[in-house]
């Protein structure tokens, strides 16, 4: 099992960390009622890091970043020598987590996507997990949140009962969620991406053999285009062209970001 280990990828601190040692963290975490807060990170998450210094700065603050993307893994690897044999794939990290909290009696709540697609996920949770207790499911308001709404949010999940809250606003909305909740909830946040959808069944997910070998972008670009493809064909030359200037020790990429300058409450 490899523990928690901050690795500089393009001025972000990625752990080096394995399922494993992610689950283990998160649950001990919420068995104490303590506040934490993770977030997967593929290439276009970490690229939001690099490009904006305030989402950078609030990267950094991050209890726990897992490498979700097979590139983000390999430049851990590659670069600081690390071992890591696979992922931490958001989707996969969800269920790895509702496992154990079933098995410890720990309520899950979920914030974020729409209406219909929580109600898949709770049909699909319901199946695969008969015992985990869900604390709450709420959907995006796709908009930002009044200071009075924001306070509302924070009292409905300390009063569900929830030992730890999944996020899917999409990124960087969701790591901005969860960096401006840190303080106001006792609890693991967990920016998880795609999980909703993909769990729920609304989404399709890539083959197996594509996430192994770091083609699941290419596969979510053919299906939804319009929506990604700036995302995939602007941020992944970039990613790898920054990537070998790491590695070839022709740039720097300090850690240091700067302090947002407003809260974006972002619901």
């Amino acid at each position: 099992m490899l523990g928690l280990s901050k690795r500089n990828i393009l001025g972000i601190l990625v752990d080096a960390v394995d399922y494993q040692g992610a689950e283990d963290a998160i649950i001990r975490a919420a068995l104490l009622k303590q506040s934490m807060t993770v977030s997967a990170l593929a290439v276009h998450g970490l690229m939001t890091g690099v490009l904006d210094r305030e989402q950078k700065f609030r990267l950094n603050q991050f209890s726990l970043l897992v490498p979700d993307g097979q590139p983000v893994r390999w430049a851990i690897n590659w670069l600081h020598h690390e071992r890591l044999k696979d992922r931490v794939y958001g989707p996969h990290l969800t269920l790895r987590l509702c496992t154990r909290a079933a098995a410890e009696g720990l309520p899950v709540y979920f914030y974020g996507s729409t209406l219909e697609a929580l109600a898949a996920l709770r049909r699909s949770l319901a199946v695969r997990f008969p015992g985990l207790r869900i604390a709450g499911m709420e959907p995006s308001k796709f908009r930002r949140l009044s200071s009075a709404e924001r306070e509302q949010l924070a009292e409905r999940l300390r009063s569900s009962g929830a030992a730890m809250t999944f996020v899917g606003l999409g990124c960087p909305r969701q790591e901005a969620f969860v960096y401006e909740f840190r303080e106001l909830l006792p609890m693991p946040l967990l920016a998880v991406g795609a999980a909703f959808p993909f769990l729920a069944g609304v989404i399709p997910q890539a083959p197996s053999w594509m996430q192994n070998v770091g083609l699941e972008w290419l596969f979510r670009l053919g299906a939804e285009p319009k929506r990604l493809w700036r995302r995939y064909v602007l941020l992944n030359p970039a990613y790898l062209f920054l990537i070998a200037l790491q590695a070839l020790k022709l740039s720097r990429f300090p850690t240091e970001g700067q302090s947002p300058a407003h809260e974006l409450l972002h619901g």
